[in-house]
């Protein structure tokens, strides 16, 4: 059932239009002034509203920039029985549906209604795809309690409310592009384009056409005019993954889009403007690639306004078993399973194990461990090498290795800061993630 509310002051006119409007199948509800209406509105799921432009306690005109401010997704139908040009026009500037006149266009009424309605259901669909796409992005869902994986979305929720360029860097498969995503839908930039690009996917030639876009005939097989991911962007945000993998010569076009908003398409002759934010990530140590001249040091110094390190999964175990939960949970329901049992072994084989893939590289073993697996999840359903892997977490550490004095060093050191971890970081001369991965890795409290 569709939701319409009346508000008008002319008690006969608006049981007319009730009776002629509910004859379609729609609810309707009535108000005789402005007040009251808004209390409805207020009350009721409503869709479109029907109201006169001279009210009791107000003009309908300045009453709908009310309505669109608190209310956005309803669609409004001013009626009046004076049409003026001037309030007409005003009228659609404060967002109205449309503006008619009593008597001249009541048989435009429920044709107009049909299509208010049309367009209120269509923007609400839209709204909660946002919010679907808002929720599975968000720091929310980025699962782990390892205090190393705390302290990375610490850094990045308060990055992501700036326009501040940010690099994410971190082995293959640690989940840069979920934090990426989870940036963006955190940012100001929220509802307008995440334009995700990989650099290692293209060639040259095609990566610079895919970048800035082309102009018809720039090139054999350029048969039409392309837009960029550049322009794409616009108003959003542009991800560049794996950017340590863009050729020299593109390098120096986008850091003059950085410097300028401004860009060229490929065969164009004149700059376009984008403005956007980016967000790169790369599993290179840029520093490194820029001192050996394989990355430029400009773009380097550029990117790295604010760099994210996302630490690998065999220094964050404590996120291993949250990750496996959610990924047999995922896999049970995708293979019409009922949710499998993890037993204590296949989980030690997990947390044993060194994972230079990394998340995705988890999320694969637990999807072929789930088709394996009849009821539970046993180490026999692991790939061969993870079934004989050594548990080591409970082994004692020889008084005489560098990690016994280093663990011991560390803890000396906390206890002399009376547990101030950001104070300990600093007389060991680390960062506070890598003090956090240390506290993890030895088990210390």
């Amino acid at each position: 059932m569709k939701n319409i509310l009346i508000i008008d002051d002319e008690d006969k006119l608006r049981g007319l239009l009730t009776r002629i409007i509910k004859s379609e199948g729609f609810d309707v509800m009535e108000a005789g002034d402005l007040k009251s209406g808004f209390k409805k509105l207020e009350m009721n799921n409503i869709d479109v509203i029907l109201c006169d432009v001279k009210l009791p306690d107000g003009n309908g005109v300045e009453f709908l920039e009310k309505i669109k401010t608190n209310f956005p997704l309803v669609e409004v139908i001013l009626l009046t029985a004076f049409g003026k040009i001037a309030d007409g026009v005003q009228a659609m500037k404060n967002g109205a549906f449309d503006y008619i006149v009593k008597g001249d266009d009541n048989d435009k009424i429920i044709p107009l209604l049909y299509k208010a309605i049309e367009k209120s259901q269509l923007q609400k669909k839209v709204k909660q795809l946002e919010k679907r796409i808002s929720d599975k992005y968000s720091f929310d869902t980025i699962i782990g309690k390892s205090k190393a994986l705390e302290q990375v979305i610490d850094l990045a929720k308060k990055v992501a409310k700036t326009d501040s360029t940010v690099l994410l860097t971190g082995e293959t498969g640690t989940g840069k592009e979920v934090f990426a995503q989870a940036i963006h839908e955190n940012s100001n930039r929220v509802g307008k384009s995440f334009v995700a690009l990989n650099c290692s996917t293209f060639s040259k030639e095609i990566l610079e056409s895919e970048l800035f876009g082309h102009k018809q005939g720039a090139f054999t097989g350029a048969l039409k005019d392309k837009k960029g991911f550049i322009e794409e962007a616009n108003g959003g945000t542009l991800f560049l993954d794996e950017i340590g993998e863009m050729p020299i010569d593109l390098q120096a076009k986008l850091l003059r889009v950085l410097e300028t908003n401004e860009y060229i398409p490929v065969g164009e002759t004149t700059s376009k403007k984008s403005n956007f934010r980016l967000i790169a990530a790369t599993n290179r140590d840029l520093k490194t690639e820029s001192e050996n001249h394989n990355f430029r040091s400009d773009l380097y110094f550029r990117l790295n306004i604010f760099e994210i390190i996302i630490p690998p999964l065999r220094e964050r175990i404590k996120d291993i078993s949250p990750l496996t939960s959610y990924f047999v949970k995922q896999f049970s329901a995708k293979t019409n399973k009922k949710e499998l049992q993890i037993l204590p072994d296949f989980l030690q084989k997990l947390e044993a194990y060194h994972w230079p893939g990394n998340v995705r590289e988890l999320k694969n073993i637990i999807e072929r461990s789930v088709i394996l697996a009849d009821d539970t999840l046993t180490p026999e359903v692991l790939p061969y090498e993870m079934q004989h892997i050594q548990d080591n977490s409970n082994k004692t550490m020889s008084a005489f290795s560098m990690q016994s004095i280093e663990k011991l060093h560390i803890q000396k050191v906390l206890n002399y800061t009376k547990g101030n971890k950001a104070e300990t970081a600093r007389l060991l001369e680390i960062g506070i993630a890598t003090l956090y991965r240390k506290l993890d890795e030895y088990n210390i409290h």
